[in-house]
């Protein structure tokens, strides 16, 4: 198999739709169809069931998928790490959530600057529910992750701080000039559910609060009372004038940790390791 053949397909897959799928790679749909139909025929099975009204995944098809986006990704990756290894001066990638430690980020980032042979640090900004797939797609050489909220499957860590969850209410609230909370002190009052954080899957979980990927997106809704959110005490340094933070004293502490994908072995990944847990 080709990669273009696998591009194709995983197109296909994702959209299950050939016209948005030919759009999506800038070709045209008969081409892209030829091309699907000539891999199934070289595998001799079934990868899509289609009809006039729908596409969709056979089981051959789903294990392909799972197979095709993990080649891929290590295809990207190999490319990529490459090209560094061809550099004078190499790069690293650090994916990290707006507003999320600026402090240490800030830290870290001036003391890693100081060793000798410090790599580049590119900082990628990215939404919540992005950093395990940007680390194990290789688009992404080391982030800041909170546990336990966000995933780690697959990826080695080292804990930098643990700290309390603050909930984030308008200054009018009538919990707003607490100096703390209990969890349960914030569903007792009629009053805006709580937000729900996109899953690294691209879902949301179930309940009535509205659907989030962002702290500046939860925050305006919180502004406007239409939404709750708890979040790391870290998060709500830069916090805007008309909302508060206040302590929630039985939540789950948080740990942010430094993250990189297992079985990485980058020298210039280890080094920004071991300052950020000195830092």
């Amino acid at each position: 198999m080709e990669t273009r053949e696998l591009q194709y397909f995983v197109a296909v897959a994702e959209e299950l739709h050939f016209s948005k799928a030919a759009e999506r790679l800038q070709i045209a749909q008969p081409a892209l169809s030829r091309t699907i139909a000539q891999l199934e025929r070289r595998l001799g099975v079934t990868l899509l069931e289609r009809t006039s009204r729908k596409v969709t995944l056979t089981d051959a098809g789903a294990v392909l998928l799972a197979e095709a986006r993990s080649i891929l990704a290590a295809v990207a990756t190999a490319e990529r790490r490459t090209r560094e290894a061809g550099r004078e001066r190499s790069r690293i990638i650090l994916a990290v959530k707006t507003g999320t430690a600026g402090d240490v980020l800030a830290k870290v980032l001036d003391a890693y600057r100081a060793e000798p042979g410090a790599a580049d640090v590119e900082l990628l900004l990215c939404e919540a529910h992005q950093h395990q797939r940007l680390l194990l797609t290789g688009k992404a050489d080391v982030a800041l992750l909170h546990l336990p909220f966000d995933p780690a499957e697959g990826l080695e860590t080292e804990a930098l701080f643990t700290e309390q969850q603050v909930a984030i209410l308008p200054r009018s609230h009538p919990l707003a000039g607490r100096a703390w909370i209990r969890a349960v002190e914030l569903t007792a009052l009629s009053g805006p559910p709580m937000a729900r954080w996109c899953k690294p899957d691209g879902s949301y979980p179930e309940g009535p609060g509205p659907e989030v990927h962002s702290l500046t997106q939860v925050y305006q809704l919180v502004a406007l009372g239409r939404a709750m959110v708890t979040v790391p005490e870290s998060a709500a340094a830069d916090l805007r004038r008309d909302l508060v933070a206040v302590p929630v004293s039985d939540a789950a502490p948080v740990t942010t940790v430094i993250a990189w994908p297992d079985g990485s072995r980058g020298r210039a990944v280890a080094d920004l390791v071991r300052v950020a847990t000195r830092v």
